[in-house]
């Protein structure tokens, strides 16, 4: 079963935003033949665009140029604290490694948003709701090459991490349909505490919860515009 949830979590590969331009012309290539005393010449010949065609290229671009004007995505972060973020282009999972002490590996997997849930809304210029977004998580912590290890499943929240699962797992030899333990929500409120603190002295806590959904919101500019750019450069084709 952990091995399913972790397939879940590993799931195109788009242009940077630095290559949305114009295609490049193609060189003309011309051919001379002759028959007798008459010589044939063979010329390129334009290519012809359709009003349809013509009228999605404007409107992918002038969408292009208002994502990036509207918000435009900056340069992702490489660190948070103690951990190292691995951006993974084009993909929409992201990897956060670190270390606790000299034994422990901490290893983080974070999706992008995917879901959400309404909230009343907080001030009387709203439309009386707002939405708060989620994304999930996988933390590995293992100590030494070939261990044991101890996985979480935990939901993010913007200003909150909850964890939903805990397995202990031994790669390699896991059995074919291991014991994976309760539900974390029916374990006993102090042992939910210690695991609490516990991944919250490896910085696995609200504040890296709030990181990643700046992280992710940012990302999902990012992998738009490169979309968009790809959609536009084979259109163009």
């Amino acid at each position: 079963m952990a091995s399913l949830i972790r397939t879940g979590f590993r799931r195109t590969c788009i242009c940077s935003s630095s290559q949305i331009g114009t295609l490049r012309s193609k060189n003309a290539l011309s051919s001379i033949s002759r028959l007798g005393n008459t010589t044939f010449a063979s010329q390129p010949q334009p290519l012809t665009k359709s009003p349809f065609h013509s009228n999605m290229l404007r409107i992918l671009r002038n969408e292009i140029v208002y994502q990036y004007e509207y918000a435009p995505p900056h340069q992702p972060e490489a660190e948070f604290k103690s951990f190292t973020v691995e951006e993974r282009r084009g993909e929409q999972v992201v990897t956060i490694k670190g270390k606790f002490g000299e034994c422990e590996d901490i290893k983080i997997e974070a999706t992008m948003f995917d879901g959400c849930e309404h909230v009343p809304a907080c001030d009387d210029f709203s439309s009386g709701v707002n939405v708060r977004l989620h994304l999930s998580l996988i933390v590995d912590i293992s100590k030494g090459e070939g261990g044991s290890e101890l996985e979480f499943v935990c939901s993010a929240w913007p200003d909150c991490l909850n964890v939903e699962k805990v397995y202990m797992l031994r790669r390699g030899c896991m059995p074919a349909r291991p014991y994976i333990g309760p539900n974390f929500r029916d374990l006993n409120a102090k042992v939910q505490e210690k695991f609490y603190d516990y991944l919250d002295a490896r910085g696995v806590n609200d504040e890296l919860a709030d990181f990643l959904h700046k992280y992710m919101m940012n990302k999902d500019r990012i992998e738009l515009l490169r979309w968009m750019g790809s959609l536009k450069s084979f259109v163009e084709r």
